[in-house]
């Protein structure tokens, strides 16, 4: 007999045979194993269902994973690989020479002045002898664990979307965000806490604001869960606020809640919109007790606090961007991913900037590189190495992929004297962790650091997600959705995964 096909909101099934009596359990099962898209929500399934617990079996991967969870840090603005990353001699040669791209060259600003070398220092760190500036100086304790990747490239010089692109494999708004194909195709391991959580800038949100983050076409439990570490309230609507609220009624209104959303959801069992949002909400509940927790850093050591730190928190700091403030909100970012990967969460994202204001917030150094790079780098760099030396002291780090990305990067030439344009023909991007190699560098870019040097074989923001996915245990071609007639996935209709880097 002829297979049906189920089609539900959000993606499309080979069902069984309608002769064929099967435990429905064990129907659900083997419709996930028989999708493209491997075991993608088997995790919750199971939990729910008393079965063996939240996590994904690996027998429910498409091949044995060496990674189980991903801290993403994406720095907004665009941070420049030729002041961080990408030492070019020959711009110390040609400085203040008139620049020749030997090409047309789109500028976004008007910033084709002379060519600029790096007004930082760079200084060989690790047994790899990587050159790295100044200004990212404490990530040269830990650079025999990164994998650099010098010739990745954009499609936009916009920052919206460019951001787009990097965060959720599309130049427009409308897709899932990385995290939430992560938690999608691996299911949480912790049902008190969401599986994907954003931590944004304390300033506030970068470019496109939660657009990078949500669950689009997939389920809504995906989408990120947006925590403000520094807040007093760091989860917005998480606890009542009202004074004639009790811990009574409270409870009572929520079960109240619940009864009506079961006896709705009977009556529409092949709708699994109303589930998700009940989900939502009862984890919303658990996460009253769990966050807090996870939020607290009082049990920390004072060792720790200051490896990340954060000794002087609390302190008030001028308006105008510092490195002592950047480092304890970028650093204390950091641990908080930390102690949230320790309890079961898949992807945490951490933001550095947010969008666009005077003076600037955020990695777009039109105006001086000296103003706003330093402080930012600094701070990212101190709290990342921080968090990749505690991962890799408590055993977490390999299988804990850490992604290191910006939307695009910076000029060669300069822009009004000390500042870079925006450049989206070459980037840099790292990992850590999670069975990638380290103190490697895979692909290059040009002599001028305006464009890879092998064109014909730049990386995409496609590859860097394809590797991810495939460390993760996930082929990138499988984890499909049907989404209004196409089969849509992270790395859209391109990817593949960079060998080189990973072990």
């Amino acid at each position: 007999m002829a297979c049906k096909t189920f089609a539900g909101p959000f993606t499309t099934f080979r069902s069984f045979p309608t002769s064929t009596k099967m435990n429905p359990m064990a129907s659900r099962r083997d419709f996930l194993k028989q999708g493209s898209i491997g075991g993608m929500a088997l995790a919750s399934m199971l939990a729910r269902e008393h079965l063996q617990g939240a996590v994904v079996p690996s027998s429910d991967l498409h091949h044995p994973p060496r990674a189980k969870r991903v801290i993403q840090l994406f720095m907004a603005g665009a941070a420049s690989h030729l002041d961080m990353f990408d030492f070019k001699p020959e711009l110390v040669k040609r400085h203040g020479e008139k620049s020749d791209f030997g090409e047309h060259v789109e500028a976004f600003q008007n910033g084709l002045g002379p060519w600029m070398k790096s007004p930082f220092e760079f200084e060989r760190h690790g047994a790899c002898g990587k050159l790295m500036s100044e200004i990212v100086e404490p990530l040269g304790e830990v650079v025999d664990d990164i994998s650099f990747i010098h010739n990745v490239v954009g499609k936009s010089g916009v920052h919206s979307q460019a951001t787009y692109l990097q965060a959720t494999g599309f130049q427009f708004p409308g897709f899932p965000g990385a995290g939430s194909w992560v938690s999608y195709g691996l299911g949480s391991e912790n049902e008190d806490l969401p599986s994907f959580v954003v931590l944004p800038d304390h300033r506030g949100f970068a470019s496109n604001g939660p657009k990078n983050w949500g669950s689009a076409f997939l389920p809504t439990h995906t989408q990120g869960t947006t925590i403000f570490p520094q807040r007093a309230n760091p989860i917005e609507d998480l606890h009542p606020q009202a004074d004639y609220v009790t811990d009574e009624s409270h409870g009572e209104g929520i079960d109240l809640v619940n009864r009506l959303n079961r006896l709705h959801q009977r009556s529409r069992p092949m709708d699994s919109r109303l589930d998700s949002r009940i989900r939502s909400y009862e984890l919303a509940a658990k996460l009253q007790l769990s966050a807090t927790r996870a939020l607290d850093l009082s049990d920390e050591p004072a060792y720790v606090h200051k490896m990340y730190g954060l000794e002087n928190a609390g302190k008030k700091y001028p308006k105008n961007i510092n490195p002592e403030e950047e480092t304890e909100y970028f650093g204390r970012k950091c641990l908080i991913a930390r102690r949230l990967i320790e309890r079961g969460v898949r992807f945490v994202q951490i933001w550095s900037g947010n969008d666009n204001s005077f003076p600037r917030r955020n990695w777009d150094s039109h105006e001086d590189m000296t103003r706003d790079h330093p402080s930012l780098s600094l701070g990212m760099a101190r709290g990342t190495a921080a968090l990749i030396k505690d991962l890799k002291q408590r055993g977490l780090l390999e299988d804990t992929i850490i992604h290191w990305t910006t939307e695009f990067g910076r000029m060669p030439s300069s822009q009004a004297g000390k500042g870079r344009d925006h450049n989206p023909f070459v980037f840099t991007n790292w990992f850590a962790g999670g069975g990638f190699k380290g103190g490697v560098t895979h692909g290059e870019s040009d002599q001028w650091g305006y464009k890879p040097l092998d064109r014909k074989n730049p990386t995409l923001v496609y590859d860097t997600y394809a590797t991810m996915l495939h460390q993760l245990g996930l082929d990138h071609e499988r984890l499909t959705v049907r989404h209004n007639s196409i089969d849509r996935r992270l790395t859209d209709v391109h990817g593949h995964v960079i060998k080189e880097i990973i072990s």
